[in-house]
Formats: structure tokens, sequence, C-alpha cells
């Protein structure tokens, strides 16, 4: 009795590894893969779910980065593309499925439909830069000033927004205009778990009890207190029903720079600088 029942358990557990490793390599790739249906489909869904961060097009926004490119820096493989979509990324802004408020949660065949929307319209070669990546490094560094404020790899300012992947995650023409129009559109900030959006650069303007004014970008806020970084890099920590008046701006701390400052062939090198750090 006892060598006909190991048998048929010994059976039973093969043909379970099997079966799951069947599974497994089937989600290895898309099942809809090349479905055009499923791609025009995926673009509905990637809209409402996706867009608010990676933008129309799939080419990238203030948060989300450009999708569209071959070589993503989380996923390699469909199986990867749909594990990220599902569970998120910890210690991103890249929620699991369904609990960031935006959208509703996807069945496993919407996620696929995604996917093949996003293979659908990734460029195959990366464009080549059409600014020179060498001299916009020395601009970034130098005459146009943008280390001041910003830092690149660890080298540069704190007022602003860090570059490092900014390259990476904006499309060419988004960056151009966040140069030419800083307020259009203020960059994101602090992210935190519990905050569906981040904080953004805001300018704010404090007055304490004493009447000392500090100017600078708020790093972080909350009902009660505000963190704001001046001009020198200083950080305060402020509460709020201590100061004599508070108020905030949707005018970038960064200025306006017009072509008669920075030229169209500057901001070229910039970009292709910025691209050529964005894209490692």
């Amino acid at each position: 009795m006892r060598s006909l029942f190991f048998p048929a358990v010994r059976w039973t557990v093969s043909i379970t590894f099997l079966a799951a490793s069947a599974v497994s390599l089937a989600q290895d790739r898309n099942p809809l893969a090349g479905d055009p249906k499923a791609a025009k489909a995926g673009e509905y869904e990637f809209r409402i779910n996706c867009a608010l961060c990676h933008g129309l097009g799939a080419r990238g926004g203030g948060r989300g980065p450009d999708l569209t490119r071959a070589q993503k820096k989380h996923t390699r493989s469909d199986a990867e593309m749909f594990q990220v979509i599902s569970n998120g990324i910890p210690g991103t802004v890249m929620p699991a499925n369904g609990t960031n408020g935006q959208g509703v949660g996807m069945t496993d065949e919407e996620i696929w439909q995604i996917i093949a929307y996003i293979r659908s319209v990734e460029v195959k070669a990366p464009p080549k830069p059409l600014g020179n990546v060498a001299r916009g490094k020395e601009l970034f560094y130098g005459d146009a000033n943008c280390s001041l404020c910003h830092m690149v790899e660890g080298k540069g300012g704190r007022l602003g927004p860090e570059l490092t992947s900014v390259g990476g995650s904006r499309a060419r023409e988004a960056i151009i205009d966040s140069v030419r129009n800083p307020s259009r559109r203020l960059a994101w900030g602090l992210t935190e778990a519990t905050k569906e959006f981040p904080q953004e650069y805001e300018s704010v303007t404090a007055v304490t009890a004493d009447g000392k004014e500090i100017k600078g970008v708020a790093l972080n806020e909350d009902s009660f207190s505000v963190q704001i970084i001046d001009a020198n890099e200083k950080i305060h920590l402020l509460e709020k029903d201590k100061l004599r008046s508070f108020q905030k701006s949707r005018e970038s701390a960064m200025p306006k720079y017009d072509a008669d400052v920075l030229s169209d062939k500057d901001l070229e090198d910039i970009v292709a600088y910025l691209t050529s750090v964005g894209a490692k």
C-alpha cells in the first residue's frame, strides 16, 4: 500500500512543479505581444493609470521616466515590467497597482495590454543627441551657472532639484521648457510614502516673530511646520503658529532663461549632457 501511495505523491508533486514552471516561462514574455488590438487597449489603460506620471505617449513626465526608451532602469523583460506595474518599486514614487488613487486597479490582462502598448511605442535605436555632451558639461558647471543650484552625481548646489536622473525621466522638449519657462510646471521635490504627490519646489517667504525675513524654497511642509532652504543653502525648520507671516508663490526661484541669456545651442549642449548622465 505504501509503495503505491508514495509514487503517486511524487507524481503529483512533479506535475505541480512542471505546471508552475510552465506558467513562469509563459509569463516571461507578454502573451499579448505584437497584438495591435491589445496595444490599443493598453493605450487607453495607460492614459487612465500611468499618464499622470509618465506623460501622454509614455514619453516621461516630471515624476515618471520616459518609457519609450528601449533601455529601462528597472526592467528588461516583459515579466519584470509586469512585476513593477503590479507591485511598484519600493523607495520610489512608483506605486503598486491600484494603490495611488489614480485610475483603478487593473487586471492581469490589462497590465499585459499596457506592456503591449509600451513595447509598441518604444524607440529601438536611441536618438543621437543634438548637442555636444562635453561642452554641455562645461557649461553646466561653468558659464551657465546651473551647478550653483542643481546637483548632478553628487556635485553642485542643493537649492534646486537634483538632476542626475532628469535626462532619463523627461523628454528633451520638457527639459528645454523647464529652463525657458520654469514657473509653468514646478518641479517635484521630497517624496514620502504617506503623500500621494511629492512636495513641489514652491517659493516661500516667512517672517519670524522677531521680524526676520526668510526667503527660499519649500523642501517639506505640513499643517504645522515648514522646512525652507534659502539661497545660501541654509535649512530653516519653522513652526507656522510662531510666524508673523508666511506666503507661498508658484513663481519659481529659478530665473527664466531666455534665448538672449542662454542660446539655443548652449541649451541643447546642456540637455545633451543631462541626457547622457540620465541614460546611465
